[in-house]
C-alpha cells in the first residue's frame, strides 16, 4: 500500500472507506498503552492491503526479546475486542500479530538508545553529508541525534531527518 492512500474495505456488502494514517495511528494512542499493561511494548504498526482485504499488522517486542506464538496469540486476544468496539470500523480488519523480526525497526529514542552498539540500516529524508543511506553502527543516541559509523566516519544524523531504521543482523 502506498503511503497516505486511503484502502477500501467491504464489509457486508457496503464500501467503507478508511483512512491508513488514522487507523495506524489509533493502534499507536489505543492499542501502545494497552500492551505496556500487559508487558509488551509495539514496535510498529501498519495498515496492508491484501486484495480487497484490509490488514493490521502490529509488531510486538517483550522485555528480554523472544516474543513467541503464545505472546503473539495472547495480544491478539487482548487487541481484537478494542477493534471490535471502535466506531472507525476496524472490527472488519484482519489483524496479524509478530516479533519484528531480527531486522526490527528502531522507531522511538527508546529504540535507538537500547540498541547502541548494534549494526544498522538507515535511511534519512534528506540528505546528511552528501548521503541518504547509511549502513554502519550506531554509536550513540543523545540529545535526539544517532551517531553512526559507516564507511570508517561517524555522521550525526537527527532523529527528525531519520526516514526509516533497521537493525541489520
Amino acid at each position: 500500500m502506498k503511503s497516505g492512500s486511503v484502502p477500501t474495505l467491504f464489509n457486508s456488502g457496503e464500501e467503507v472507506v478508511v483512512n491508513a494514517n488514522e487507523a495506524v495511528r489509533w493502534a499507536w494512542d489505543v492499542l501502545e498503552p494497552m500492551l505496556a499493561d500487559q508487558r509488551y511494548e509495539l514496535v510498529e504498526a501498519e495498515l496492508a492491503q491484501q486484495g480487497s482485504a484490509v490488514i493490521l499488522r502490529l509488531y510486538i517486542d517483550k522485555p528480554g526479546g523472544g516474543v513467541t506464538l503464545g505472546d503473539c496469540q495472547a495480544v491478539s486476544h487482548l487487541v481484537r475486542p478494542a477493534m471490535d468496539a471502535t466506531t472507525g470500523h476496524l472490527s472488519g480488519y484482519l489483524l496479524e500479530v509478530s516479533s519484528p523480526g531480527v531486522e526490527r525497526p528502531l522507531r522511538k529514542p527508546g529504540d535507538f538508545e537500547r540498541f547502541t552498539g548494534e549494526k544498522l540500516k538507515l535511511k534519512t529524508h534528506r540528505p546528511i553529508d552528501g548521503r541518504k543511506r547509511f549502513t554502519g553502527v550506531l554509536k550513540s543516541f543523545l540529545d535526539g541525534v544517532a551517531t553512526v559509523e559507516c564507511d570508517g566516519r561517524l555522521y550525526a544524523i537527527p532523529a527528525d531527518s531519520i526516514h526509516k531504521a533497521n537493525l541489520d543482523r
